[in-house]
């Protein structure tokens, strides 16, 4: 088993001793995202809708440095910090995982930085 570290600068720089991605076999793991803009390394997104619209770019940067995409992803597991977000942030989602991933999702207590979602993607490459 061989291990790959990804890494891009189009998406924020991990926050914390992990990869933004490593690649094992033919599969891609993301490590999750939050919103934060990867130009300015701040979050600046404030809407459910605007903050997973961040996230989803985010995640994309980091599939695409993987060889991989949104198309590939076979599962994903979503954080959301208030569940009353659930409809606004699947409007979201769906724009972006239009072949329907294994999903998990989940309402947790608190998210890095205070954010509303935190999206994590294993997908092929």
């Amino acid at each position: 088993m061989q291990l790959k570290k990804v890494s891009t600068d189009k998406a924020p720089a991990a926050i914390g001793p992990y990869s933004q991605a490593v690649i094992c076999d033919k599969l891609v793991f993301t490590s999750g995202q939050i919103p934060i803009d990867p130009t300015s390394g701040t979050v600046k997104a404030v809407t459910i809708e605007e903050q997973t619209r961040q996230v989803m770019e985010n995640l994309g940067q980091v599939l695409s440095a993987a060889g991989s995409s949104f198309e590939k992803a076979v599962k994903t597991t979503c954080f959301l910090a208030d569940i009353q977000d659930f409809a606004a942030f699947n409007a979201v989602y769906a724009e972006y995982f239009t072949t329907k991933p294994a999903r998990s999702c989940v309402a947790v207590k608190e998210l890095p930085k205070g954010v509303k979602v935190e999206v994590e993607v294993i997908a092929t490459v």
